[in-house]
Parts: structure tokens; C-alpha cells; sequence
């Protein structure tokens, strides 16, 4: 899809990037399934996936719950968007990894088309960034600010609820694992 920066997209366009951008799912974002909830931060806190306080994506640095869910609230529509991949076996490490980097691969493209036409919009990506081997938080700035968002659940949010609210699958049966990533558009 050619991109005219000038001309009004509706949600089809959106998603017809989405699939262009090569994500296994996408759709509409239900913009009342957005609720921040901070038992979504408190579980961030806990450091199960050992970002919390060591990405420049994650709590604390993303900001508190009540400034980045002020932000999202500005917004009146998004997309949802997902990538799903198959397992040799429920620890199948390489095949994990290889479904997150299709994912972040997918949700780049698509960010910088839609920066295209709202560069104003608001990504929120899966998990925290990996784009860099360290991090820089705390000690120096983002090396990457532009390519920077923090994760759905940095904002509070239940991403197994987001998508069945959204009337998108979460988990898409044994021998699946399955990336998700949101970008409010205005």
C-alpha cells in the first residue's frame, strides 16, 4: 500500500499495513478494553522477565501508571497486531526467540508506515526493548528514542484481555507462542 501522507486512513487501511507489514493477525482495537491497571504494574515489579528497572521501556523509567495511561486515553483508535509461530516443544527456546524478533521486526515496519501519516501515534510494543545488547537506563539516555515504546503491560495492561476484547485469539493452542503489540492512532 502506497502511503500519502496527506490523505485520511480508516482502521482497514491500518490493518491492511498490518498485513503488509506481515503480522499472522490484527485488528481493531477495542479502545474500552484499555484499562490500566496497576496489579499489571505490581506484576512488572515482581522482575519475572528481569527488565523491571533496567530498560528504558519498563517501569519505573516508562513512567507512572497515572502519566502514560494520560497519555493513552487521548487516543480514540488503535490496531492490535500479532504474530504467531509454532514450537517444536513447550521449551523451544530457539523458536521463541526467532517468533519475538518476526514480531519486532513486523512492528517496526509498521510503526514507520504509520509515523508516515500520525507521526504523533502511540506504539505500544511486546515486552521490553531488545534493541540494544544493554540498555542504557539509568546511567545515559536511550540510544534509540525514536525507536523507542514501552510494552502493553509497562501501561498496565492485561494483554490476554486486550485481545478477547478486541475479538483476537491470545492463545492459539498447544505448540503456539504468540507476540502482541498495539499502536493508538488518534
Amino acid at each position: 500500500m502506497i502511503i500519502n501522507p496527506t490523505e485520511e486512513l480508516n482502521i482497514s487501511d491500518y490493518l491492511q499495513l498490518a498485513e503488509e507489514a506481515g503480522f499472522t493477525h490484527a485488528a481493531s482495537l477495542s479502545m474500552e478494553s484499555l484499562l490500566f491497571r496497576q496489579e499489571v504494574r505490581d506484576m512488572c515489579s515482581a522482575d519475572l522477565c528481569r527488565s523491571y528497572g533496567r530498560s528504558w521501556s519498563c517501569p519505573p523509567a516508562a513512567g507512572s501508571l497515572e502519566a502514560i495511561s494520560s497519555r493513552a486515553k487521548g487516543f480514540c483508535r488503535g490496531i492490535i497486531v500479532q504474530t504467531t509461530g509454532t514450537l517444536a516443544d513447550d521449551f523451544d527456546i530457539a523458536s521463541i526467540r526467532s517468533i519475538s524478533e518476526k514480531h519486532a521486526a513486523c512492528f517496526d515496519i509498521l510503526v514507520r508506515q504509520i509515523r508516515k501519516i500520525r507521526p504523533g501515534c502511540l506504539p505500544m510494543g511486546a515486552g521490553a526493548c531488545k534493541r540494544c545488547r544493554k540498555c542504557t537506563y539509568p546511567d545515559r539516555p536511550c540510544r534509540h528514542p525514536d525507536k523507542l515504546w514501552p510494552s502493553m503491560e509497562a501501561y498496565g495492561l492485561l494483554v490476554s484481555d486486550v485481545c478477547t476484547r478486541s475479538g483476537l485469539g491470545y492463545n492459539y493452542g498447544s505448540g503456539t507462542m504468540t507476540f502482541t503489540s498495539c499502536i493508538l492512532i488518534d
